[in-house]
């Protein structure tokens, strides 16, 4: 684990290091409990480590969960598919839904047979997909500022393709930002939070991430499309959810969410009020109203 003062793991928290498609190396977290209420499947967002979720896990320890979160492919410590290691890439969603399968199944016999999935951004796409196919089971899934659309015109949208299609899958699909600071950022209002990852970084610079490849939108926008297809969603149409968007978002496409909606008719959908995307990484009083969202359907499910 990489440490920085303030942000400590939960209590009793272990590494394991399991192996993914292609034999490439990953890294989970996990902590058992004993008499645990469940175990709360723990998704990050793109760019995230599992060090920027210690605050999240403890939270969730907190109420008594045994935990289980991920370094999807291509981030955190977990192996990198490109010589250029900055770059954010994949080729289709179905990296990172067998990661967490694969996942999961590694701490089976360890952890408990209730599931509450938690997820933000990217990772809600992930969990979705992995929830619609079959392939991950819970008793609820609660997301954060859910990653089911990205913020790219058609045109956009058909040049990546293109560019896709001619080989240009592992070129940065824009360049790399400038240095971003505090204020006016896109993410978050809090000073202390908003800074972790740059603490993270400095302490192992092996975590940074850097933009997108032109392959990691593509498959973005496939996963996407494949949410929006008649019946795509049907299999968890009934599921309890918590869909929890944020009314300052930025980040990924802020209308994706209302397209997805009728599709998950047992949903609760919850509005951050000035709230930027990371939920998680918010001031307290705004972390605070997604935690009274998901302790209520919690007590709904009966978990």
């Amino acid at each position: 684990m990489v440490l920085v003062p303030g942000n400590p793991p939960p209590a009793g928290a272990e590494i394991i290091w399991y192996t993914g498609e292609d034999g490439i190396r990953l890294r989970m977290l996990f902590v058992p409990k004993a008499g645990a209420r469940g175990l709360a499947i723990v998704c990050p967002g793109r760019t995230e480590s599992i060090e920027k979720y210690f605050e999240v896990m403890r939270d969730l320890q907190a109420r008594s969960f045994a935990l289980l979160c991920l370094d999807w492919p291509g981030q955190g410590l977990s192996d990198r598919p490109l010589k250029n290691p900055i770059r954010g890439h994949v080729t289709t969603f179905e990296t990172y839904v067998d990661a967490l399968v694969r996942g999961i199944a590694v701490v089976a016999d360890r952890a408990p047979a209730r599931r509450v999935v938690v997820a933000h951004s990217m990772g809600s796409a992930i969990t979705l997909e992995a929830l619609r196919t079959g392939r991950v089971t819970a008793e609820l899934a609660a997301f954060s500022a859910p990653m089911w659309g990205i913020p790219a015109t058609p045109f956009l949208q058909n040049f990546a393709r293109m560019a896709n299609k001619l080989g240009l899958a592992t070129f940065p699909a824009r360049p790399e930002a400038r240095e971003e600071k505090f204020e006016g950022n896109p993410f978050t209002h809090d000073l202390v939070r908003w800074g972790l990852y740059r603490r993270l970084v400095t302490a192992e610079p092996r975590l940074a991430l850097g933009e997108p490849t032109i392959g990691w939108v593509v498959a973005s926008l496939d996963v996407c499309a494949g949410f929006l297809t008649p019946g795509a969603l049907d299999k968890v149409a009934g599921m309890p959810m918590l869909v929890a968007t944020a009314s300052e978002e930025a980040i990924v496409d802020p209308a994706a969410a209302a397209r997805v909606l009728p599709s998950l008719k047992s949903a609760r959908h919850v509005v951050i009020e000035g709230a930027s995307h990371e939920i998680f990484m918010e001031t307290d009083e705004r972390r605070a109203v997604w935690f009274a969202a998901f302790d209520e359907l919690c007590a709904q499910v009966g978990v």
